[in-house]
């Protein structure tokens, strides 16, 4: 198993409270965001990692080569990484094997460890990671589910989509070699057509709706996760989420 950390982005909405770093450089307790990513992927059954790179990525790779995790972790610079994560994603391409399974992570993500290892070790080839205790409004990326299937995956949901209940998508998910090469053919067609501000995730969202039946999820409901967007997401991480998970 393969996996491929997106962290090229500026991260504006921090805005001085980031220190001017990446976000995947944010230190928790003294440790990085990224070293936390590269130890938890070494004890999985994941032989390589790629780091798409871009604002201030010569700082990243110095965090990357001062971590000893014994496991393959290399980078790979986006030149235009100002112009959204869809490209960041098309830059891992030459990445993707077809015959292997693929986790794709955003690099701005705080989490318990058991996060990861559930979903890579579901047995869901193609596979999100829903959470139902969230907060609803713009900001989160949400998943629908009716009668025990994905219905859709997005920020702003259709108002007359019928489903049972709703998550929010932690941002780290599961794919199969073939959906991988999908979501990289796709990615190439919406750059043909410069329609390159749309996230990454309106590909998945294509692939979902295209093949719903190829896609499930874990629900990992109960379990201490953040993406880090906001100042106010820096003080949450410090005092609820960093005590939750500092045990593991």
């Amino acid at each position: 198993m393969k996996a491929i950390i997106l962290a090229a982005g500026i991260g504006n909405r921090l805005g001085p409270d980031a220190g001017g770093r990446p976000k995947c450089l944010l230190r928790f307790n003294g440790v990085s965001l990224l070293s936390r990513h590269i130890t938890i992927l070494a004890t999985l059954p994941v032989t390589e990692v790629l780091i798409v790179t871009g604002y201030r990525s010569e700082e990243i790779d110095g965090e990357l080569a001062s971590i000893n995790s014994g496991l393959s972790a290399t980078t790979i610079f986006n030149p235009d990484y100002r112009s959204g994560s869809l490209i960041s994603l098309y830059t891992a391409r030459g990445f993707v094997n077809p015959d292997e399974p693929c986790l794709l992570m955003d690099a701005d993500v705080l989490y318990h460890r058991d996060i990861l290892a559930r979903l890579a070790s579901s047995s869901h080839e193609n596979c999100f990671l829903l959470d139902r205790d969230f907060i609803p409004g713009e900001e989160p990326v949400k998943l629908c589910v009716r009668d025990g299937r994905l219905v859709d995956f997005r920020k702003q949901i259709a108002t007359d989509l019928v489903f049972d209940y709703q998550g929010e998508s932690v941002g780290f998910f599961r794919f199969s070699g073939d959906i991988m090469g999908d979501l990289m053919r796709r990615a190439g067609e919406y750059l043909d057509r410069r329609d390159n501000e749309q996230p990454y995730e309106e590909l998945i969202r294509d692939c979902l709706l295209e093949y719903p039946q190829r896609f499930s999820f874990e629900d990992i409901t109960g379990l201490p996760w953040l993406e880090i967007d906001f100042p106010e997401d820096l003080i949450r991480a410090e005092r609820e989420i960093l005590p939750r998970i500092e045990g593991q």
